[in-house]
């Protein structure tokens, strides 16, 4: 997620419309401080609500923990898992070291 100034806005519009088509959240801060996010318009958002369409992009983008954005969702976290496993988006990152390395744990 990138963040923007108010100066950015009137400067750099390109680049906050690129990263909304793109998917992408943004911050957009005066004198250091969020006043306001910008949150992509797509056919999830539409059929979900924007509470859920921003926890899923915040979970995605690791800015909130798995419990967090369930919560921010107002939903249980099993309920929460479901959706991220629809639209395709893992519940559980693992790097693949660090999945070969518990998969030796457990032959063992």
């Amino acid at each position: 997620m990138q963040t923007f100034s108010v100066r950015d806005l009137r400067e750099r519009t390109g680049d906050i419309t690129r990263a909304a088509e793109s998917g992408e959240m943004a911050v957009v801060a005066k004198h250091g401080e969020p006043i306001f996010l910008t949150v992509p318009f797509d056919e999830f958002l539409l059929q979900h609500g924007v509470k859920l369409d921003v926890a899923v992009k915040l979970f995605a983008t690791d800015v909130l923990t798995l419990a967090k954005a369930a919560r921010f969702a107002g939903l249980s976290q099993e309920a929460f898992i479901e959706i991220l496993g629809s639209i395709g988006i893992p519940a559980v990152k693992y790097d693949p070291t660090e999945l070969d390395e518990e998969l030796k744990l457990l032959e063992q």
